[in-house]
């Protein structure tokens, strides 16, 4: 089981299967935090502060916010730009945005449906495993 201090960000939209995802998760020994994305009047700190506490204690990111918005792209890229190569994401998107956003979605573990247990389960032990690499790289 994971050690409770592992901490993800599942980055979804209110409602978004967000309960089974963060369930299983934690159920795993995972601690999750949810966000729930910039609001309508609310922004995301990482891109306008450029720091965000949930992002400065991630082990990894589950991203489910729309791809077909701008400022949701920005979000992910910056992710891709701010947390460690080694980090995994995965990005939960619309069929087809797979297709669409190739770019942005290189390097990333991609979902084009709802993750299913089994896969949040191994996107949990790739997490547990980076993390285990950079634990045995700093002794």
């Amino acid at each position: 089981m994971a050690d409770q201090d592992i901490g993800m960000i599942l980055d979804v939209t209110p409602g978004d299967h967000e309960g089974f995802e963060r369930h299983l998760l934690e159920g795993m020994g995972h601690r999750v935090e949810v966000c729930h994305g910039p609001g309508v009047h609310a922004e995301c700190p990482l891109l306008e502060e450029g720091t965000c506490e949930l992002v400065n204690e991630a082990h990894g990111v589950v991203f489910k916010l729309d791809l077909d918005r701008e400022y949701h792209r920005r979000i992910l890229q910056t992710y891709k730009q701010t947390l460690p190569a080694d980090m995994p994401i995965a990005a939960s998107v619309k069929p087809g945005q797979e297709l669409a956003f190739g770019d942005l979605l290189d390097g990333l573990y991609v979902w084009s449906h709802t993750p299913t247990a089994a896969e949040l389960d191994g996107f949990a032990a790739l997490v547990e495993a980076a993390d285990d690499t950079r634990l045995d790289s700093t002794t």
